[in-house]
């Protein structure tokens, strides 16, 4: 059955993707856990960091609706969820317009992030410049002359965004340390939040070829993508175990509750034969990758 977008309202809410913002705000979430284990956790940080981290999510989402639109990925062939652009309903200068608008708030709530949380002007600036490289990246995955999305980089994109970055960058405003044994979580994170883009993905497989989009999917083929997702699921459940082994701390083996709820999306994505049959596993990845999450701070917060 088709999708039609009844009003503006309505096509708003498409281009936000709601379903995308539990996923965005688990490397917030995991690094004011981690920041919680040593007992440096701030309130402020937290809410700042993930209000910046939605802004920015948001902004993706919108910049990939509108580069899609202009590239073609978001043609007549497409099988996904509609989108607002590709509706008709909201034009490329209102999502342009939309776009400015969430890349001004992730810079300003950014902004007041880095002023509350650092002391020292040189980490002010480094974490601005990684900010504005965010806000970068999320604006050309799809969009520009040259979107990185449709070079196949994404992938990379979302694992040092979504993991290293996000998990390590939050830890850090909360302590203004770093500790190496810290990036294993965020490996683990890094690895589902990709696990997710690569459902997308595959769901897209058929109009990212026809509109020359060499997303990893496109490039490897379904089969072996399908392999690749359970690569990833598995990856990032083996490296959680590692970190409990090296930290002693068996209580943050409690996110391996959740895996089951991950091989199933891994089954289901295998045995997906058409993309309307695959798009339901791009939100349940996303919403496992939280309760993942969320295992591991009440993993932390009963046992300590």
């Amino acid at each position: 059955m088709e999708i039609t977008l009844a009003s503006k309202k309505q096509a708003w809410l498409h281009a936000i993707r709601l379903r995308t913002l539990p996923l965005a705000l688990s490397s917030i979430l995991m690094g004011s856990i981690l920041a919680a284990s040593n007992n440096s956790f701030r309130l402020e940080i937290f809410i700042l960091a993930a209000i910046t981290t939605i802004f920015l999510q948001i902004l993706s989402n919108l910049a990939n609706d509108y580069g899609d639109s202009v590239h073609g990925a978001d043609s007549i062939d497409r099988k996904g969820p509609i989108r607002a652009v590709q509706s008709g309903v909201i034009s490329l200068s209102e999502m342009k317009k939309a776009m400015i608008l969430f890349a001004v708030l992730s810079l300003v709530s950014g902004l007041i992030l880095l002023y509350i949380s650092l002391n020292d002007w040189r980490l002010f600036f480094l974490f601005l410049g990684l900010g504005i490289l965010a806000i970068i990246a999320a604006v050309t995955y799809t969009s520009g002359k040259k979107p990185y999305g449709y070079a196949g980089l994404g992938d990379i994109s979302v694992f040092l965004f979504f993991g290293l970055l996000g998990v390590s960058g939050t830890y850090f405003l909360h302590t203004l340390s770093f500790d190496w044994i810290n990036l294993l979580p965020a490996v683990s994170l890094g690895m589902f939040s990709t696990a997710v883009l690569n459902i997308n993905n595959i769901r897209d497989i058929e109009s990212d070829t026809k509109a020359g989009k060499k997303s990893i999917p496109v490039r490897i083929g379904k089969k072996a993508a399908v392999k690749y997702n359970w690569s990833l699921i598995l990856g990032g459940n083996i490296t959680i175990i590692v970190f409990a082994i090296i930290q002693n701390s068996y209580w943050s083996l409690f996110p391996i509750l959740i895996s089951p709820l991950m091989i199933r999306v891994a089954v289901g994505v295998s045995q997906g034969e058409n993309s309307a049959m695959i798009d339901p596993y791009l939100k349940k990845m996303a919403i496992s990758t939280l309760l993942w999450v969320i295992a591991f701070g009440i993993g932390f917060f009963i046992f300590n």
